[in-house]
């Protein structure tokens, strides 16, 4: 079976990490002839081709599809026709739609990483996208995989037609995501720190939609009652030269307990190190891989709620409103006076909870046998 993965770009993010996750795992590789990003290889693409997976890149300007970059497209799947297109994401859903029109109808299933809640400032252009994929919603594609039940009940809202929206959630594989306590002692290490430092983790791009300064707001409040610890952020974006971002740390007197390291790949051992992760996104989550991969590492986690971030966390950390940088501060104050023992139990019960419900392996599964009964069901009317 060949699959065909249609995604709008391959900078770092939950679509594509989790693209990534999936073509890592060998029964799922096996199924997959190539990706196809709608802009560039980004960061994610190289990744990709080294666990040797062709990707092609259409260099189309993000936000803006471009007749060219279709016809492009139909070509490419003309040349070599796949049984089954899987797209990721809004605009790739679009063009994928246009494109299997073009291409004698192969059956394509819809990707959405994204929720919509009030306060999501969509730009015009990309709701204009949504609601054309609502519209098409009922006739073009076979399955609708949504990577949350927010994410589901928000584009049913949207008008995305019921029967068609389905729930795969995101995977982690917690072979590469698992506690370890070389990586504790050595960011320390790394950071100048003494071993016993208590680290807070964001691990995000900077974006309005993680809303680092309500993060940076509760770490300046926390400050006044555990004035040791530190606070380590990493992302695209996330620099000491992003004056809007340092202007906030200033404002909360932490410049000397912040650490900005930028975009990393040594992520378990980043989630690793800390003693809490956080998520202060203040909209548009929908199952943030961030806080499953922490939680994989045995990380008790403080998250916003928005999204599935609630019902991921559960009871194995704390979820507190967005926007509400007391509240944030509050929940981290709760969890660091915790004993040893309780912080050990809550990250023991993070990973377990994983293992049982957020694992790859169970993804993959559901992904394979999704693409399985459509291509076995006769759906590929292009063949």
């Amino acid at each position: 079976m060949k699959v065909l993965h249609l995604i709008t770009g391959l900078e770092v993010g939950g679509a594509e990490m989790m693209l990534l996750n999936l073509l890592r795992q060998p029964s799922f590789a096996r199924e997959t002839s190539r990706v196809i990003s709608l802009t560039s290889l980004g960061a994610i693409g190289p990744r990709i081709l080294d666990i040797g997976i062709d990707v092609i890149a259409l260099g189309m300007e993000p936000g803006k599809p471009q007749t060219r970059g279709l016809k492009h497209l139909i070509r490419l799947i003309r040349e070599d026709p796949p049984d089954l297109i899987q797209s990721w994401m809004y605009h790739a859903d679009l063009l994928g739609a246009m494109a299997t029109l073009g291409c004698g109808n192969i059956p394509i299933i819809w990707g959405i990483h994204h929720t919509l809640d009030g306060e999501v400032p969509v730009q015009k252009s990309t709701m204009r996208v949504i609601k054309l994929n609502a519209l098409l919603s009922r006739w073009i594609p076979k399955i609708i995989v949504c990577c949350a039940e927010s994410a589901r009940t928000a584009h049913l809202r949207a008008g995305y037609y019921p029967s068609k929206l389905n729930v795969i959630p995101n995977g982690i594989d917690i072979n590469e995501f698992s506690p370890d306590p070389v990586a504790y002692e050595a960011l320390r290490t790394e950071l100048g720190l003494d071993q016993s430092t208590p680290l807070i983790g964001l691990f995000a791009r900077f974006h309005p939609q993680k809303d680092h300064r309500t993060f940076i707001q509760a770490a300046g409040i926390l400050r006044k009652a555990i004035p040791e610890v530190h606070y380590v952020l990493a992302g695209a974006g996330v620099l000491p030269e992003n004056h809007e971002l340092m202007n906030w740390i200033h404002e909360a007197d932490i410049q000397d307990s912040t650490h900005l390291l930028g975009l990393r790949l040594d992520m378990p051992r980043l989630l690793s190190a800390v003693d809490i992760a956080g998520l202060s996104s203040a909209f548009g989550e929908a199952l943030p891989l961030s806080v499953a991969e922490a939680m994989a590492c045995g990380v008790p986690c403080v998250v916003t709620d928005i999204g599935d971030s609630a019902l991921l966390v559960g009871n194995t950390g704390k979820t507190v409103p967005p926007r509400s940088p007391e509240a944030l501060a509050k929940a981290w104050l709760e969890i660091l006076t915790l004993s040893k023992e309780s912080k050990t139990a809550l990250g023991r019960q993070a990973r377990a909870k994983i293992a049982l419900e957020y694992n790859i392996q169970r993804a993959t599964e559901r992904y394979l046998s999704l693409y399985q009964s459509i291509v076995v069901s006769g759906d590929n009317h292009g063949k």
